[in-house]
């Protein structure tokens, strides 16, 4: 088959250097001077991460910068063991950079931070929500969540009982965190290896989300804000209940415009690829769309974020897929309602539904 036939029509406008090439589990693949691409499993239905292995001196010892590190569990613990030896050549990790606090891209920092004694560099925005979730002072599940989820619509028993029963999500796939850690915050320089890496913050996704690009390198390590087959997920939580997060997304992503086109952009999911400014475009058209189609259903009658789910997710979700799916249209629901398209009330059921705002123009 020929490489191009599994990729959708937006995938083709973007280039992608080692085409179907993956890494080597233990060895990696070099995507630039001194930058390694890893990639581990993940027990999700996003099937897996990328992690950026960076040569580096600290202090007069070489070794390696790694930026971001897996979930904790046995099988990742062992792939790194097998990159220690291999790919690193027994240098030590002398830094851990976490581009963002979920369980896919902090979750073994612990465990490399101790083994190492390396320092753990994050935004201060994420390391707090990350130690606050990990303590038990609000979750990704529990009563709260359910009620959150009800409210919006969500009706099912076995998917509400699934949120109530997700009191330890973060801390079975993050045991621990590092106690101390290292300011990331926007515009700040690093010199890693050599070359100077600068941070990008982003909002929408993550509390406090850090790019890092090396202009030297024409690189860009984008964790979550910019990937090249799906859009990333961008949702209301119980937690921030009125937020706008599809706003401050669309916002933050803007700020990789300046950056050349021809960057080489290596993302936390899927393939590194070229074409930042096409995809950029791509994901404002796709959001665009989207806010249009639940425009639509809002016209024809008023709307809970349950309702919107099957407008914007067109295939069978299972229970966990439905709390992401549900959060993300919600955003869109915001977006809309934060911009006075859409008003908000409650129905005789308890339930949030927007209507059309006859005084504003659609968008």
């Amino acid at each position: 088959m020929d490489d191009n036939a599994r990729m959708n029509p937006q995938e083709l406008e973007l280039h992608y250097p080692w085409h179907d090439s993956l890494p080597d589990p233990e060895l990696g693949l070099q995507v630039a001077s001194g930058v390694f691409w890893v990639r581990m499993e993940l027990p999700f239905a996003l099937n897996h991460i990328n992690l950026w292995l960076l040569r580096d001196e600290v202090n007069g010892i070489a070794g390696w910068t790694v930026v971001d590190c897996c979930i904790d569990r046995p099988t990742a613990r062992a792939q790194w063991e097998g990159i220690f030896s291999q790919l690193m050549q027994s240098l030590p990790i002398v830094r851990v950079i976490v581009t963002h606090m979920h369980p896919d891209h902090i979750g073994l920092a612990h465990w490399l931070c101790e083994r190492f004694q390396a320092p753990l560099w994050i935004s201060a925005t994420d390391f707090y929500t990350a130690r606050s979730v990990s303590l038990g002072r609000h979750h990704f599940g529990g009563d709260a969540a359910a009620q959150f989820f009800a409210q919006h619509g969500l009706i099912d028993p076995d998917a509400l009982e699934a949120v109530r029963d997700r009191l330890d999500y973060f801390k079975r796939l993050v045991p621990a965190l590092p106690m101390r850690f290292h300011r990331l915050m926007d515009g700040q320089r690093l010199m890693i290896g050599g070359r100077e890496w600068r941070t990008i913050s982003g909002f929408g996704h993550a509390p406090e989300h850090m790019a890092l690009h090396c202009p030297s390198l024409q690189v860009l390590i984008s964790g979550d804000m910019v990937l090249p087959r799906i859009s990333t997920n961008v949702s209301v939580f119980d937690t921030e209940p009125e937020s706008n997060p599809l706003t401050l997304f669309l916002e933050s992503i803007n700020r990789f415009v300046p950056l050349p086109e021809d960057t080489l952009v290596l993302p936390s999911h899927g393939k590194p690829f070229t074409g930042l400014h096409t995809r950029i475009r791509q994901l404002h058209e796709h959001h665009d769309d989207r806010l249009r189609e639940v425009m639509q259903a809002c016209d024809e009658r008023p709307c809970s974020a349950a309702d919107i789910m099957p407008v914007l997710f067109r295939r069978e979700l299972d229970w966990h897929q439905t709390t992401f799916a549900i959060g993300e249209s919600l955003a869109h629901l915001h977006a809309l309602w934060h911009d006075g398209n859409l008003h908000r009330h409650r129905d005789d059921h308890g339930v949030l539904r927007f209507s059309p705002n006859p005084a504003t123009p659609r968008p």
